[in-house]
């Protein structure tokens, strides 16, 4: 595949890059403020809100692995594509959108499209990308995600003012635009795939070979325990603050500040840092630092402990999930790149388990607690990473051998 370079990367590496800062700011300036606007202005019932911001992950979980493979069998351009557009008219649609039912379809396409868009684009981005530079395009893609996430909430607070709908309207714009800009770069550069990929035709195919690759599913298990850690922040953290600090949502929306800043300054630095590290060992460092973060937050009591328990916390955070994509990219086999970014999608089973776990363990003994065990729990998630590796070595030297 033609590797075309603008200062290291392909124009359409930089594309979806740029990309990502402006849709998914567009996403999380709509998004957050879904559960409110469903119950200020349409006053529906919170169980049904629930039921309906949830099943946005739930359907994301199973859709990876199927947008991924389909880009494997028809191509990325064919499954971007399509999401992109769909995923926009589902942003037009929630302005317009008025009973439970209809908001319950949306969200579930919502996350259809997010698990079909994601794994593809990674597994195009790895396709235009050399090996060696893959984990810094990687990091450079969670520093625009968290770009996006610091920026888009402010909008859509502001824009919320103005109107209820608007923000999803904009969003739905944001998308449609990404997709024309996506489609004629796509045209121009005549992006395609360089290996055969019809070599696994079903999905039935597809499913039986990541059955068997004991890589990814060791890799699959390790990541679902560190998303129930981290699925933390956002579920008990806040609960655990608003008992025991004053002005504990004050201090919330700082951690959640200060988390992004972190991100956007220090991400670029910190990979470059460990660039040439075996990609292992970035996971190990990441996964060290969340441990070392929840055991400080199990012990924290004042605003400076949670500020430090939060830098530890991200720091994490900036090793751990980037070089998380470039270890599915070099298990991958080449024609099934996109099916093992998708299934990739099935650790965001910790992001659904995680809130259900933590707020019982908050509610059985307290936030210190709840922080130590999860910290016992990302240790655990370090054998799976380090099975997960032993394999993919041992998998390397059986086929040199052969």
């Amino acid at each position: 595949m033609s590797r075309l370079s603008l200062k290291g990367f392909h124009p359409i590496v930089w594309t979806l890059l740029g990309g990502t800062v402006f849709a998914r700011g567009a996403s999380f300036m709509a998004m957050p403020f879904l559960a409110l606007y469903l119950s200020h202005t349409e006053g529906i019932h919170p169980v049904i809100i629930g039921i309906i911001v949830g099943i946005g992950p739930l359907s994301g979980t199973v859709g990876g692995f199927i947008g991924g493979h389909l880009s494997d069998r028809f191509g990325r351009k064919v499954i971007m594509l399509s999401s992109v557009f769909t995923w926009a008219f589902v942003f037009i649609g929630f302005s317009f959108a008025k009973d439970p039912l209809a908001f319950f379809l949306l969200n579930a396409l919502n996350g259809i499209c997010r698990s079909f868009f994601e794994p593809t684009s990674q597994a195009l981005m790895a396709d235009l990308t050399e090996p060696e530079k893959r984990l810094r395009v990687f990091a450079l893609r969670y520093t625009a995600i968290n770009i996006g996430a610091a920026v888009g909430p402010l909008l859509g607070a502001y824009f919320g003012v103005v109107s209820s709908t608007v923000t999803f309207l904009i969003t739905g714009s944001f998308y449609l635009i990404y997709g024309v800009i996506l489609a004629s770069l796509l045209r121009k550069y005549k992006v395609k795939l360089s290996h055969q990929v019809k070599k696994v035709s079903t999905i039935k195919d597809a499913f039986n070979i990541i059955r068997l690759d004991s890589s990814l599913r060791f890799f699959i298990i390790g990541g679902i325990l560190v998303n129930i850690g981290y699925s933390q922040i956002d579920s008990s953290l806040p609960q655990h603050l608003g008992r025991m600090i004053e002005n504990g949502p004050v201090l919330f929306s700082l951690l959640l500040s200060i988390n992004a800043i972190t991100v956007v300054v220090l991400q670029i630095p910190l990979s470059h840092l460990v660039e040439k590290w075996r990609v292992l060992h970035v996971m190990m460092l990441g996964s060290f630092f969340f441990v070392l973060g929840f055991l400080f937050m199990g012990f924290a009591g004042f605003w400076i402990s949670f500020i430090i328990s939060m830098v530890l916390l991200t720091i994490g955070e900036i090793f751990l999930f980037p070089s998380t994509s470039v270890f599915i990219d070099q298990i991958a086999k080449e024609e099934l790149r996109g099916t093992y970014f998708g299934a990739a999608q099935f650790r965001s089973i910790g992001n659904s388990v995680g809130p259900v776990m933590g707020g019982w363990i908050l509610n059985q003994w307290n936030g210190h607690w709840l922080f130590w065990m999860m910290a016992f729990i990302v240790t655990v998630s370090i054998y799976f990473f380090l099975a997960g590796s032993r394999r993919q070595l041992e998998s390397v030297v059986g086929l040199n051998n052969s």
